[in-house]
């Protein structure tokens, strides 16, 4: 749950990086602002899904102990099978 947590606490430092980097040019508008914030928000959203979806997948398949065998592909490989 670690890679969670820290893709969560980069997402939230990229959402507030924006919103401080948008509202310190006081020549936009508000409402370009505030799109210009949810433009960001949404494409680092997708960015911290996606790297968590990718830790879980190479956890679940990979893990610390290398590649993993679903119990099916076991059973299969643990019985000789003789024609």
């Amino acid at each position: 749950q670690a890679p969670s947590r820290r893709a969560g606490c980069l997402w939230l430092s990229g959402i507030s990086s924006s919103i401080a980097f948008n509202w310190s040019r006081p020549n936009m508008k508000t409402s370009v602002k505030l799109i210009h914030s949810r433009l960001h928000a949404q494409a680092l959203t997708i960015a911290a899904l996606g790297s968590c979806a990718l830790v879980e997948y190479y956890d679940q398949n990979y893990g610390s102990s290398g590649p993993k065998v679903d119990k099916y592909t076991r059973h299969y490989m643990s019985h000789s099978h003789k024609d």
